[in-house]
């Protein structure tokens, strides 16, 4: 897919962030958009700048957790648009917690909402990009796909799970002969709310968490990691690495093999302890 005009692209999480910023991007390069979020007023507001843009806009409340409300969405996209040849599964939430104080709910939410959503969107799809002759699914994991973090069990858990769905998925598409491109996402600290909205194991304190991460973490802005993110569709990447962070932590990882783990958690105490997250 070397341009985006006239193609119809799907876009969950479409209500601030990287979500919003794919859509006007999309948006300028001529695309049709369908997008969702469970946060309706960021969504509309996303639907408005992008039909200021021109674009033919399609706008749903939905929760990628909920499976059968999701194939329902499939279905309502394809009858609008009719053909539809990109899928960006981005709706993502965040969760900081160790595994001992960590409620099972929490993890479950985590993995429903950030793993069981970029699946449900994926089989919601596919048929649809694989008719299309044109497809590409683009599965937003992290940086925390790549490498594990103490406090972040449960997002590593789903990210990590993102990572190896997505290369299984693309190996596949290959190997079936479909007419659809698949790439892995691992952005690194991105400007967006993630952190600020992130829940948090009881005595952590989430509010500091997510201020330490807005001003020493968050380097890439949402415009530059869309354009990063389209720039490798177009050349059918089958990862893309977004900021510094993320290529320079995907190397070490490569390097050092096991070893960043007691690397990593020789600095986490320390960097916690900075963030102020223990009460």
């Amino acid at each position: 897919m070397k341009n985006f005009n006239g193609k119809t692209a799907v876009i969950t999480g479409a209500g601030s962030g990287i979500g919003r910023a794919l859509a006007l991007q999309l948006a300028k390069e001529g695309a049709q958009l369908a997008l969702s979020d469970v946060n309706t007023v960021g969504l509309d507001e996303t639907a408005r700048q992008a039909r200021e843009l021109g674009a033919s806009v399609h706008t749903a409340p939905l929760n990628v957790a909920e499976r059968e409300a999701v194939l329902a969405y499939a279905d309502d996209v394809a009858a609008h648009f009719g053909a539809i040849n990109m899928v960006f599964n981005n709706a993502g939430i965040a969760f900081t917690g160790d595994v001992e104080v960590s409620e099972f709910k929490d993890i479950e939410r985590i993995m429903d909402v950030d793993f069981w959503g970029v699946v449900n969107g994926t089989k919601a799809f596919l048929p649809h990009l694989i008719a299309s002759g044109d497809g590409h699914v683009i599965n937003i994991s992290s940086l925390f796909g790549l490498v594990a973090i103490p406090s972040q069990s449960a997002y590593n858990a789903a990210k990590f799970a993102v990572r190896g769905f997505t290369e299984a998925l693309r190996m596949e598409m290959l190997t079936n002969g479909h007419p659809v491109s698949v790439t892995c996402v691992h952005p690194g600290g991105i400007k967006t709310a993630i952190a600020r909205t992130a829940t948090a194991a009881e005595g952590t304190d989430a509010a500091s968490l997510g201020e330490f991460f807005d001003k020493h973490l968050a380097r890439t802005s949402p415009e530059a990691a869309a354009n990063r993110i389209l720039r490798d569709v177009k050349r059918n990447r089958a990862r893309c690495l977004i900021g510094l962070d993320a290529r320079m932590l995907d190397i070490f990882q490569r390097v050092s093999g096991s070893g960043y783990q007691r690397i990593f958690a020789s600095t986490a105490g320390r960097i916690m302890k900075k963030a102020g997250t223990s009460k």
